[in-house]
């Protein structure tokens, strides 16, 4: 398999970073960083080169790969996301998270090496007549659902945090899935996090009591962060994945309880990182991560490169729980409150994840006192028992 192919490709103007996970005899995995290399362009024209290379790049070599979701990490979202071209068979993200580079648009593309048959296919599924609803990639028995840029545009982000997790509960009825069951990540992206983030703890709390998530079963990996929506009605938009098809077992969740707590013990109900372990190979999706200890308290107040190594240093927890290490991370967002922290907060994470494609963004994280959050997620070989991915 080959991990790495990152690089300026100089005669698109495009700084692409590039991982991927390509078994052989079985489904290819990548994940993409582009970044805009001319700074002073017109968002139109960075954004153009973006696409440029994301065509180009899904041309090389004899594998051939199907974007199943795209996130757009915009300056200005409200004025540019109407430039965001419609993606046929892709679930689409777009958040005013200004990346940290200077640019003003950066993109993060997953895609899967995709044939032509009917057991293996990403297509769109309509929902309750909206053809763009759920991303499907169809494979091996197993179904892996996308639902990405949900909001609702009326009441506070209490209101819309009850009824985006009502609207998407119906979306996985449509598949035969529960939101315990089958939902597997969600990304929670808060207008004025500071002011509005109590309004979506408390309605996703008591949303997931009524689904039979609590402290006594599980909750879902996740990322609660600043993030403005394009429509400045929507106060929070949220982007799930849910997979079905999985048997017992397939399914664990990370705590590392040497370095974190549990997150109800402090109000919150989210997993700090879940596993799912295939045939061939182990995904793990890390929560949003900061500095913070196994008794819940912030590390570090007031110092960003302690938080950044402290945070770096929780990630690593995670994934050796999860028997994974640096070198099987795919991707990482690094979400920072200010933006004057960028320059040493990356040599800090580049230090510990060299070589992973990743985007840092202007996004407060949810307590006033983290200065810096992240995520990532990773891709371990293995060979079990259950089916192939």
């Amino acid at each position: 398999m080959e991990r790495d192919k990152s690089g300026i490709l100089a005669d698109i103007g495009v700084d692409a970073e590039i991982r991927t996970y390509e078994p052989k005899g079985g489904t290819g995995e990548v994940h993409l960083m582009l970044h805009a290399f001319y700074k002073e362009e017109r968002f139109t024209e960075q954004l153009e080169r973006l696409y440029t290379a994301l065509d180009a790049i899904l041309t090389w070599g004899e594998r051939r790969y199907k974007p199943v979701f795209v996130r757009f990490f915009l300056s200005d979202a409200t004025n540019q996301a109407q430039y965001i071209r419609e993606e046929k068979d892709c679930a689409v993200s777009i958040i005013q998270q200004p990346p940290l580079d200077g640019s003003k648009v950066a993109m993060w593309v997953y895609m899967v090496e995709c044939g032509e048959g009917p057991d293996a296919s990403v297509r769109n599924v309509a929902v309750d007549g909206d053809e763009r609803a759920t991303t499907v990639f169809e494979h091996n028995g197993y179904k892996h659902l996308w639902d990405m840029g949900m909001c609702v545009a009326e009441g506070d982000s209490a209101f819309q945090t009850e009824r985006l997790f009502t609207k998407y509960e119906e979306r996985l009825h449509v598949f035969g899935a529960t939101l315990a069951d089958n939902c597997q990540r969600t990304w929670l992206y808060v207008r004025d996090v500071d002011t509005n983030y109590a309004g979506l703890v408390r309605a996703r709390r008591d949303n997931f009591t009524a689904q039979g998530l609590t402290a006594d079963t599980h909750y879902i990996a996740s990322t609660g962060i600043g993030g403005s929506p394009a429509d400045t009605k929507a106060i929070v938009q949220m982007g799930c994945y849910a997979l079905t098809g999985a048997e017992k077992g397939q399914v664990k969740y990370l705590y590392a309880p040497t370095h974190l707590n549990p997150t109800y013990e402090y109000g919150v109900t989210f997993e700090r990182g879940t596993s799912i372990t295939f045939g061939d190979r182990i995904h793990i999706y890390i929560s949003g991560t900061a500095s913070i200890n196994n008794k819940g308290e912030v590390v570090h107040v007031g110092d960003v490169e302690k938080q950044a190594e402290r945070m770096c240093e929780n990630v690593g927890a995670l994934l050796a729980e999860a028997e994974a290490e640096a070198k099987d991370v795919m991707q990482i967002v690094v979400y920072l409150r200010d933006i004057n922290d960028y320059r040493v907060v990356k040599d800090i994470v580049t230090g510990s994840f060299p070589f992973v494609p990743a985007v840092y963004t202007l996004a407060p994280v949810c307590r006033p006192t983290w200065l810096v959050e992240m995520e990532c997620i990773a891709v371990k070989e293995c060979k079990t028992e259950y089916r192939r991915f």
